[in-house]
């Protein structure tokens, strides 16, 4: 009898264990998304391209809707984040003015959440019925369509996460940037679904501010560290070595080592930075908005440690205080307050998606241009600008500004290693309509087929079995992507007897990543012994007299 009793106990306990488990299993996420249609191909006759570029459909709804960004790996895969939230749990300040003083008391995104609960009591449980998610489009068969779409992670929908805004995917693991955390994911089995996901941060997104002000921008840099930015949302972060970096007024670029260490600020005072590009010379530039008060959007020279000037409550004052009366949003003028880092250029309207040319793909006029989404909220008046920036005392000047792609509404641009270029469509509107697409755009002279030198077959194979000869040849690839990777195996091999020779002599591009190679090594191995460092700190010294400026300033 008491065998009974014990085996009864059991078996109860493991049935309360079971149906507990079950409770905890979050139903899936269905969000309203429009049918198939021939919307997407039809859109295509009304876009207008440059001579000689032809676009078509990747991917249209239901494979993915309301794209805000997206990143494609070196296996052509292309993952979107997707967005459900906007005004379902995503705010804005503008409809919510009875809680502005509030929300400019912020000082945590603790606090903000204890500020939703003040404001709407057990109305804010409503923010989490709605998901952030990022999916995942593959085009198996190789003609240029994507053929399976599957949501690679969902779950963002807790009351402080914001819009799931930014995407890097490189060497199988995928950096999302949605407030308050940097994530870090990777499917581990293949199965399409992401099974690790780690917060490298948490913190991003102190304040409501307003919608759209988010977490985004990432991008590989070229000395090896994650770049990403943040709107004027503010942050209060502590980083993994315990130091907190506090700025709940102002948007902020950040940057830090791959497995989250070493996060530090790397300039502030920025409004809505949507996206981040380098030059071919490690020269850090995005485009910031406006502030809807006659000022004008900004291409800004993002310099390390540099202050541009914007604060979060300069919003809420009629004439936008300093901002417009010491006109801190004009490019370099007498008078132009000493604090800060004037912008470049004033340029486009609603600056989100941005890309800068990787060195294939296009006619020789667009060598070193960048391509920037303009996105007003329709497609009639948006699309993708190009343009150039040359030198001009300490900072630089554009040059060849045109629409380069019109008529698309645009949130985000980058390019295949192919050479062709990918455009997300938000389709119309600001809130989503559960639409969305993605069009490739080629140009008719490009060669369309790989060879065994192509970006499209060596990031595919993946450089880290290459051997030192193959990746020191790869350093002067015409393709930035691959002279990149090559730099940063090396620099993981600590190559230094391969990079030291290409940093002292050769062509100009591959000296550069030579020397960030070096760089690279220095400040990853801390263990270095003695002569090493002290020959590449002996390289290096000598190069800051070499004939060429832009090795001495490298």
């Amino acid at each position: 009898m008491f065998l009974h009793r014990i085996s009864f106990a059991i078996a109860l306990v493991a049935s309360l264990l079971v149906s507990f488990s079950l409770a905890q299993e979050k139903p899936a996420y269905n969000p309203a998304i429009a049918p198939a249609s021939n919307e997407g191909e039809r859109a295509l006759e009304g876009f207008q391209l440059p001579e000689g570029m032809v676009g078509s459909l990747y991917a249209a709804e239901p494979m993915l809707a309301n794209p805000v960004a997206f990143a494609i790996d070196e296996k052509g895969r292309v993952f979107v984040a997707e967005t459900f939230r906007q005004k379902n749990g995503v705010e804005d300040n503008r409809y919510h003015m009875d809680w502005l003083h509030d929300d400019l008391a912020l000082q945590t995104v603790e606090q903000r959440v204890e500020m939703f609960r003040k404001h709407l009591g057990e109305k804010v449980y409503e923010y989490t019925a709605h998901h952030d998610r990022i999916r995942l489009l593959e085009d198996l068969d190789g003609d240029g369509k994507a053929d399976k779409s599957t949501v690679y992670a969902d779950g963002f929908n807790a009351i402080e996460d914001g819009t799931g805004a930014g995407l890097l995917a490189r060497n199988g693991d995928v950096f999302y940037t949605c407030i308050p955390k940097l994530w870090k994911l990777r499917d581990e089995d293949g199965d399409g679904v992401a099974d690790q996901r780690d917060a490298l941060h948490h913190g991003y997104g102190v304040r409501v501010a307003f919608r759209g002000h988010d977490m985004h921008g990432l991008i590989m840099g070229p000395d090896g560290r994650v770049y990403f930015s943040i709107g004027d949302r503010g942050y209060n972060v502590e980083t993994k070595e315990g130091t907190q970096l506090v700025r709940p007024d102002t948007g902020a670029v950040f940057r830090c080592e791959p497995d989250g260490t070493g996060l530090e600020v790397f300039a502030y005072g920025l409004r809505n930075p949507q996206e981040l590009a380098f030059d071919d010379y490690g020269n850090l530039f995005t485009g910031d908005n406006n502030s809807d008060s006659g000022d004008q959007a900004r291409w800004v020279y993002v310099v390390e440690g540099g202050d541009t000037g914007w604060r979060m409550y300069y919003q809420y004052l009629d004439d936008r205080g300093p901002w417009n009366r010491e006109k801190l949003w004009h490019p370099q003028h007498e008078g132009q307050a000493a604090y800060i880092i004037p912008p470049v250029a004033n340029l486009g309207d609603g600056p989100s998606g941005l890309v800068h040319y990787p060195g294939v793909g296009l006619p020789e006029r667009y060598k070193d241009h960048f391509f920037m989404c303009d996105f007003r909220g329709g497609p009639s008046n948006s699309g993708i600008r190009s343009f150039a920036v040359k030198p001009k005392g300490a900072s630089f000047e554009l040059v060849d500004s045109h629409e380069f792609i019109w008529k698309i509404l645009g949130t985000d641009i980058d390019f295949g290693y192919d050479g062709s270029i990918y455009i997300s469509d938000w389709v119309n509107g600001w809130d989503g309509l559960g639409k969305g697409r993605i069009y490739k755009f080629q140009h008719r002279d490009m060669p369309q087929t790989p060879t065994p030198l192509s970006a499209t077959t060596l990031m595919h194979a993946g450089l880290k079995t290459f051997t030192l000869d193959r990746l020191s040849v790869l350093l002067g690839h015409s393709d930035r992507r691959v002279r990149q990777e090559a730099q940063f195996e090396l620099a993981n091999r600590k190559a230094i007897h391969r990079l030291v020779p290409f940093a002292k002599s050769g062509r100009q591009l591959r000296r550069i990543h030579a020397i960030w190679g070096l760089g690279q090594i220095v400040r990853q191995n801390p263990d270095l012994v003695q002569p090493e460092i002290l020959g590449i700190r002996h390289v290096l010294m000598d190069l800051l007299r070499d004939e060429d400026s832009e090795i001495r300033a490298q």
